[in-house]
């Protein structure tokens, strides 16, 4: 070890290094090296946009709580209004990374959804945790679940209205999957417009919509304001689905991988000690609900957060399967296949004409090798497959074997005639 590397590490560190030996650099060592020296961040401070939603809170926690510090950067929040702000912003360069939706990155590197431009996802945030909200006013004609809906929907002939929150995003393929599940073509059987997360709750109270797919706390909010029901949860759509990611520009990921990989890490950090416990999740549930991120009462956060579910009808439950922003690298892991699954979903609803290099593009978005060296710095556990398949609420099965033949596969699609 040269004296100039000893001078920039601590003792300690290197007596780990000395014990270390053959073995293999120490994680400890290494974070140190990474942080101090030919590998430090590029840029010290990096400024990364959220939406006021639950799923931001790794970001938000990894600067309340100073993790970011230990990983030699700086993470500035920012709060952002909508999807579409988030977009234009990330590709001007105004933020440098997002919470943002998978869907949405995958459509701006494509072309789909407003000015094209290489992307780059640096680890998924969260898994489940979304929910599709029906008013109350449809409820109590009956519509209280798909099937119900449909049937309503049936009888009672009219034009419905269904919000999601971007085009390409998360939300609108949750919503049409789940409509197209129980025979309602989103396209053709309802009219579909774009709103704001925060401004759902908003929306459904003034009557411009019937229902709503947007993530948590808005629809727990939509139940305690007594204006709407939880007629499915995301992750009974897809267990353990992939939701927000952290997300930036090819160009950014390129030019600053260091910086990439270190916020990574403290993002991660900050994601294991959310699901850590009981005490850590009401302490962030505080957090984000303050005026500066969420802008809501704790008491919107705090159930889903934990589990505790009810859908507004007298029906309560525990879900096993609620937000989760860790399980133990789980979640966080930038599976190639969850975005393949979403192109396979933007060519069924013809916002892509033709089938796309699915796995080529995925490789090329999703930043693996930056994950896995940020999940050696905190100890994350990595998958063994960049794949993983799923079975999905219609009863078929996710293979990312053959995308063309999946996205193909559905009875109900945007050229249906």
């Amino acid at each position: 070890m040269t004296d100039l590397l000893k001078t920039r590490l601590s003792r300690r560190s290197v007596l780990q290094a000395a014990a270390v030996g053959a073995a293999g650099v120490s994680p400890a060592l290494r974070t140190a090296v990474y942080a101090q020296g030919s590998d430090a961040p590029e840029k010290k401070e990096v400024k990364i946009g959220f939406i006021p939603l639950t799923d931001c809170a790794s970001v938000v926690m990894a600067s309340v709580l100073g993790i970011d510090q230990k990983y030699g950067v700086k993470i500035v929040p920012s709060k952002e209004a909508s999807w579409a702000g988030v977009r234009d912003k990330l590709v001007n360069g105004e933020l440098d990374m997002a919470h943002v939706l998978y869907g949405l990155v995958y459509g701006v590197h494509m072309g789909t959804s407003g000015p094209k431009k290489d992307m780059a996802i640096l680890m998924s945030l969260n898994n489940n945790g979304q929910a599709i909200t029906l008013s109350k006013k449809l409820a109590d004609k009956g519509a209280v679940d798909g099937a119900s809906l449909a049937k309503v929907m049936a009888s009672d002939k009219r034009e419905y209205t269904f919000a999601q929150t971007f085009p390409t995003g998360t939300h609108a393929m949750w919503l049409y999957y789940w409509l197209a599940s129980y025979g309602i073509n989103p396209f053709k059987d309802t009219k579909a417009i774009t709103v704001p997360p925060p401004q759902m709750v908003a929306n459904m109270r003034v009557g411009n919509m019937d229902g709503f797919c947007v993530g948590e706390p808005w629809g727990h909010r939509a139940i305690m304001d007594g204006i709407g029901i939880t007629a499915v949860t995301t992750q009974d759509i897809w267990k353990d689905h992939p939701e927000k990611v952290l997300g930036t520009t090819g160009e950014f990921a390129k030019k600053y991988p260091n910086t990439a990989r270190a916020v990574t890490a403290a993002i991660l950090e900050a994601g294991k000690w959310i699901d850590a416990g009981l005490q850590n999740k009401n302490k962030m549930a505080e957090t984000i609900a303050d005026k500066s991120y969420v802008n809501t009462g704790v008491d919107a956060i705090n159930q889903r957060i934990l589990g505790r579910y009810q859908n507004g009808l007298g029906r309560s439950w525990d879900d096993p399967n609620h937000m989760k922003f860790y399980n133990d690298g789980l979640a966080t892991f930038p599976y190639l296949s969850d975005g393949m699954w979403f192109l396979t979903q933007h060519k069924r609803w013809g916002l892509i004409k033709e089938h796309p290099d699915y796995l080529g593009i995925a490789r090329q978005i999703n930043q693996v090798e930056i994950y896995k060296q940020a999940a050696a710095m905190t100890k994350t556990p990595v998958p063994k497959d960049v794949m993983r398949s799923a079975r999905l609420i219609d009863g078929t099965t996710w293979d990312p074997k053959d995308p063309r033949k999946y996205a193909d596969s559905f009875k109900i699609h945007v050229g249906q005639a």
